[in-house]
Order: structure tokens, then sequence, then C-alpha cells
């Protein structure tokens, strides 16, 4: 049960399973909540942030300590909800400021149920979770709150984010199309494992007719339309209980149709062609990270959202059961993989956030990329 903490101060305790503990005020809705802590580093975009439906069951900590400045709006969401578990932030902002502003943060926070807490040293708590790695996290905010022996037991009940399966959950129940923006000249199926709403918008804009299928769908459902390519998208969870998608993904790189991954995508890519995945320690979540294109030598400022990467070698070629695959992109940060192309057939795929809303917009060209792939398959 929640409640809004408008014009209120509720207090509220943030208990991380190591036994850290946060006191602070409840920020959107009174209650109870529990997820993975992570931290993102944008200092903008938190609407986009919160409808990202690969934050599902997360707990996101905001590094930048001013939030809800710029008010919500209704043109900015990815999803049609929000889906993050939970909100921490240092020092909401008391009255949004914008002209698209529609009303404040912590009202919609309220209105769609999700547990928040404001007033923390989200410095600290993130410089704790950069040492000791994401880890489950509860919210509790109300005037009856129980002790913290209590509060840190049912944190340590919550489930891990290891294992866990959730592109389901996010997907879309029933496929749509999201129309080509003036003529038509490809069709993409599109995996929903979790999808935002501007990456079928980007293709759009390309000239790509993109039929968003659920991610329950079959091979046999990806190619009843008839796709010039197809994409699978980022999501939530634990790429190693992906195998409906990895098998899937098997079945296009068979028939040698154009294919294309982003986050999820690309550890789905990894998998069907026999590399591992593994979970960060701590993820990459935010704007501003930097990514080395290994094909062109260019450096992309990017967005990411990732708890987990693929393992596959930076320093070889490796011989794949589709052929030869190599690392095409890699962080700049800790030398994860952010991105994997085959050499043999037209398929790739990237870590990271080519749409980018709201973030840097360097890596926009995957998407023309993309379009060559179908654009060769059809000569």
């Amino acid at each position: 049960m929640t409640t809004s903490t408008r014009g209120t101060r509720v207090p509220a305790v943030l208990v991380l399973e190591d036994g850290r503990t946060f006191r602070g005020r409840a920020y959107g809705a009174v209650g109870v909540t529990f997820g993975e802590a992570v931290f993102s580093t944008g200092m903008t975009g938190y609407q986009e942030t919160l409808t990202d439906p690969s934050y599902h069951r997360q707990v996101v900590v905001m590094t930048a300590p001013h939030v809800g400045n710029t008010g919500v709006n209704d043109e900015d969401p990815e999803s049609s909800r929000i889906w993050v578990a939970g909100y921490v932030v240092r020092d909401p902002a008391r009255i949004p400021s914008n002209w698209r502003s529609r009303r404040s943060l912590d009202e919609e926070l309220a209105r769609q149920g999700v547990v928040g807490i404001s007033g923390v040293d989200t410095r600290a708590l993130t410089r704790h979770l950069r040492e000791r790695g994401a880890m489950r996290v509860g919210i509790f905010s109300g005037n009856a709150l129980p002790d913290e022996g209590t509060m840190l037991a049912e944190v340590r009940q919550a489930p891990e984010m290891k294992g866990a399966d959730l592109a389901a959950e996010v997907a879309t129940k029933e496929p749509y199309v999201v129309p080509a923006v003036g003529d038509r000249k490809f069709t993409v199926a599109a995996v929903d494992l979790g999808i935002k709403g501007m990456t079928p918008h980007r293709m759009a804009e390309r000239g790509i007719e993109v039929h968003v299928l659920p991610a329950t769908a079959t091979a046999d459902d990806v190619y009843a339309v008839n796709p010039d390519g197809v994409f699978f998208s980022n999501g939530p969870g634990d790429p190693a209980t992906a195998d409906h998608a990895v098998s899937v993904m098997r079945a296009v790189l068979e028939r040698r149709t154009p294919l294309f991954g982003i986050c999820f995508g690309n550890q789905i890519l990894g998998r069907a062609l026999g590399f591992g995945t593994y979970k960060l320690k701590y993820g990459h979540r935010g704007i501003n990270q930097p990514v080395q294109d290994r094909t062109t030598g260019k450096v992309e400022v990017t967005a990411h959202n990732h708890g987990f990467a693929v393992d596959a070698p930076l320093d070889k070629v490796s011989e794949t059961p589709f052929g030869r695959a190599e690392v095409s992109h890699v962080c700049l940060n800790d030398d994860v993989v952010e991105g994997l192309r085959l050499l043999d057939q037209p398929a790739f795929s990237v870590q990271y956030h080519p749409e980018a809303a709201a973030g840097p917009h360097d890596a926009a060209y995957l998407f023309d990329r993309f379009v060559s792939l179908m654009e060769g398959q059809r000569a």
C-alpha cells in the first residue's frame, strides 16, 4: 500500500543487504520496496531512466544532486509506465520549472506507486556501491518503521538479479507496428525484450517499418512479417536465463538475415555465438561513457544501462558456428566488451544505447549501419 508524500516530511530508511543504512525522507509514494541498488550518472533525462524497462526490479540512485528540476512531461517517457523498483535522490526540486512540465516528479512517482527516498548522501552511497558492488536494497517509509534488524532480514530475502528471467515481464504482450516515416524502404522484425520507445522511432526515421514482437515470439513469428532485418532489443535480467531468445537468434543467423542487437540483444548475440556472460561489479549506467569503435578507431561518448557483459576475447578473431566473429567496440574505462560483429555474415550488436534518449548521439550511425546491411543483402 502506498500514499503520496507531497508537502510532507515522512521519515524513510534505505537498507543495503550488507547492513549499511541511510536515513532520509520519503519521496514519491510511501511504502516498502525492494530491488537491486544501482547508480546512474546522468545529470538529466530522469524521465527516460525511470521509464526504461531495463531498470525493472532495480532501485536507481541518482548521482546528480538535484533531481526533478524540469518536472514531468507527456512526451519523453520511453514506455507506458515507470519501471524502476525505487528511486533515491539527494535534493529534489521544490518547484519544477520547464515550459513542457505538466506535474512534479514526486507527484508522478506517487501516482504510479513508486517508493523513493530523498535527503540521502548519494555521493557516499555511490562510493559504497562502487567499492562493494551492486546489491539488494530496501526502502522503507512511513511513521511506523520496523527496527533495522527486521528491515535487513527482509532485504536479504528479496530475489537477486543474477539468475533473474525478466524480459517477458516488461515486453509487449501483443505485436504492434511502428510505421516508417515517409516511404517504406525496409521491414524489420524487432523482438521486444524491454524495448525503449525511441529505438523503433530511430529506425522509422530511416524508412523502416518496425514490427515489434513479444519476447515469446518464435522464429516462425519473426519470419511471418517477411523481414529485411531482425532486431533484438535491450531488456532487464540475467542473459544466462534467456534461452528462448538465444534459440530464436540462432535461427536468424542460420538464415543469414541482417541482424542488429542492442544491450540485452548484444548479450543474446554473444550467447548465440558460444560466448559466456557475467555480472559486472556495479555495471555501466548513465551517460558520457567512452567507447571505442575498433573498426574506425573513433571514440564515442555513449549512454549505457547494463549490469551484465559478454565474455569474449579482445585480442583475436573467434571461430563460431556462424563464422568468424570479433569484438567491435570496447569500453575505454574498463575494457568491457561493448559490441560484437560477424565477419562472414551481416550481423552485429552493441552493448550501449545508440538511440540515446536522453543522452549523447555519437552512436546514431549504428542505425545507418543496419540499413547498409539490409541494402547489401537486397543487392
